[in-house]
């Protein structure tokens, strides 16, 4: 397909699926402009749900408005959300009032950043759909690994630029990342060394859904009719789960790999722990 035919096949595409958001409220579906994968309920929007523990300590690691936060928190000990958006943040912060949750806790924080809590206080982190974004990504997920238990598991969520729709884009010279503030797309191995390379193992990756050229016709056709919507949304999930090559991205699910050291090595940490103790003072010592 010519550059030219590809790039008005992307714009109509886009066209749709703004349609489809403004679709739902029009035709009463939602009061607010909404796209309709927000209405069918799909269960796969929590997948990472089956894995959270009552007693669990949940952080959401560029939480945005705190959808995930919220829902960590209702199968939770505590869930603490940190985003660099100040507005989105406060949206958080209505929701789980409203809902009574006063097990959560929001701040503003850049996940590009020293985070804001001690080592190995949380059970569980959520990293989902944020990586892409970022231009520091080995700081985010030294730091993940920082804060996360030794028998801790991060669950992530990122995307897969190896798709054949993808790739035909990528072939004609256009931009095929499937957002335009996205700072890298992955593919499998990429994105398994990158968390290899910061102290994580995979442990389970699953497919998202279908990346397909016809996304945006199945979204204005959710702005029409959510049941037909359902069973397209279906569709995508079952032919990503028999093609798992042409998912729109990963869902990982990652364990800690615990810090190696050479026989006789001391760690620095310790070391300097040790000399505050036997020197009885606070404040900072150099080693």
């Amino acid at each position: 397909m010519k550059a030219s035919m590809l790039r008005l096949w992307k714009w109509l595409n886009e066209k749709a699926s703004s349609a489809a958001v403004r679709l739902t409220k029009w035709t009463g579906k939602s009061r607010e402009p909404i796209h309709p994968k927000h209405l069918i309920g799909d269960p796969d929007h929590w997948w990472y749900v089956p894995m959270l523990r009552p007693t669990d300590m949940v952080l959401d690691v560029g939480c945005g408005n705190g959808v995930h936060t919220c829902c960590a928190a209702s199968h939770c000990a505590c869930a603490f959300g940190f985003d660099p958006d100040a507005r989105q943040v406060s949206i958080g912060v209505r929701t789980a009032a409203r809902s009574g949750q006063a097990n959560v806790c929001f701040l503003i924080g850049s996940a590009e950043q020293t985070f804001p809590f001690p080592d190995k206080f949380f059970d569980r982190v959520l990293f989902l759909d944020v990586i892409e974004h970022l231009d520091r990504r080995d700081v985010a997920l030294r730091e993940i690994h920082r804060v996360l238990k030794d028998d801790g598991l991060l669950l992530l969520a990122a995307p897969n630029r190896d798709t054949s729709w993808k790739k035909m884009q990528r072939d004609a010279g256009l931009f095929y990342y499937s957002d335009p503030d996205h700072r890298i797309e992955y593919t499998e191995r990429e994105l398994r060394e990158e968390l290899s390379r910061n102290g994580f193992e995979v442990s389970q990756m699953l497919p998202v859904v279908l990346d397909t050229p016809w996304f945006g016709l199945i979204d204005l056709v959710g702005g029409l009719s959510l049941n037909v919507y359902r069973r397209l949304s279906r569709w995508k999930r079952e032919q990503a789960r028999f093609r798992p090559s042409e998912t729109t991205g990963f869902r990982v699910v990652c364990c800690k790999v615990a810090e190696r050291h050479e026989p006789g090595e001391i760690n620095n940490l310790q070391l300097r722990r040790a000399l505050v103790h036997k020197s009885g003072q606070l404040g900072r010592v150099e080693v």
